[in-house]
């Protein structure tokens, strides 16, 4: 038989809005009496009861998460961030992975709203009025990070043009006049929501320009992006740069280039965006930019949270932006 809030009461002899304090750490109650409850539920095998809490509080309790998949290791680091800012607030995650699939994910969004989840963060690959239409009318909050919808909707990122242009001027200072840039899903331009890839490209096509002169870029957009680069010769006249729209890519760069005797940054130069946390490990240390995904992760949740309690988000703009930076390593 379950043991109930009333039966630790009993138990305890004290109230139910008491032992209510104590199983869920609210004020007004004294640390000895709530250590005591504490035991008690402990020793009793209390378990709370979720769908009589839902009831109570008119909420699930369960926020959900849409996100591409976990290969890339800045969005495992993200969704860490997100559950454990989520738990903090006494919520649970559902989470679900839709492998950049419109439809899939408009699946995942439909399962998650039928599991009456009281909110979603959403990184999405759908985009235009009709997608926007339909996020209304799901009469739940949403929060978008990274790709961007509508102003209609709290989002959280960084300038991504900006760093990208930054990250570039800074290659260029360093003496480099070829250019050589990897982004796998711009060959999705037109189709999918690709936002902050889009963003990125422009920001590096724009410091090209202000460079002004040198040889035009090569945008690499193949899937096969290490086949595709195998064809171009990179230790020719003139200093090559491989400019990388994710860690994840330019690790694997870094890993074919040492499979060809090239030197890094002696040959070839390598810089990378997101700065994930294993290139601590790497050798030559990856020049990248720093990408703040664990904070847009709590500051997600945090906004979400609040729309869903109070009514409104914790944020005064609709777009908050982040703070990024360059992280000189030794592969530039």
């Amino acid at each position: 038989m379950r043991v109930t809030v009333k039966d630790i009461a009993k138990y305890c002899g004290v109230s139910a809005g008491t032992v209510d304090r104590a199983l869920n750490n609210r004020p007004g109650i004294k640390e000895k009496t709530k250590k005591r409850i504490l035991e008690a539920a402990k020793e009793l095998n209390y378990r709370p009861d979720f769908t009589a809490r839902s009831l109570v509080k008119g909420r699930s309790m369960t926020l959900g998460i849409v996100l591409f998949d976990l290969y890339n290791r800045s969005i495992a680091q993200l969704l860490n961030a997100v559950e454990l800012k989520a738990k903090e607030y006494g919520y649970y995650l559902y989470i679900t992975l839709t492998n950049k699939n419109p439809l899939s994910e408009r699946e995942c969004i439909e399962y998650l709203t039928n599991h009456k989840v009281d909110g979603i963060i959403l990184f999405t690959v759908n985009k235009g009025k009709k997608f926007n239409e339909y996020l209304h009318s799901l009469s739940i909050p949403v929060v978008t990070i990274f790709n961007y919808v509508s102003d209609d909707w709290e989002h959280f990122g960084i300038k991504e043009r900006e760093a990208m242009r930054k990250g570039t001027q800074y290659v260029i200072d360093k003496g480099y006049s070829k250019f050589v840039y990897i982004c796998p899903p711009l060959r999705k331009m037109g189709e999918a929501n690709i936002y902050t890839q889009e963003e990125r490209l422009y920001g590096f096509l724009e410091a090209l320009e202000e460079k002004k002169g040198g040889e035009t870029p090569l945008i690499i957009k193949e899937q096969e992006y290490i086949k595709a680069l195998d064809e171009i010769k990179l230790n020719g006249s003139g200093k090559t740069a491989v400019i990388c729209a994710c860690d994840y890519y330019a690790l694997e760069v870094m890993n074919y280039l040492k499979s060809k005797h090239l030197r890094i940054p002696e040959d070839v130069g390598l810089m990378g965006f997101d700065c994930i946390d294993v290139l601590k490990y790497i050798e030559p240390k990856l020049s990248t930019i720093y990408y703040p995904v664990e904070e847009i992760g709590i500051k997600a949740v945090e906004n979400l949270v609040a729309k869903i309690e109070n009514g409104k988000y914790i944020s005064s703009k609709k777009s908050a932006t982040l703070d990024y930076r360059i992280i000189e390593g030794e592969s530039i």
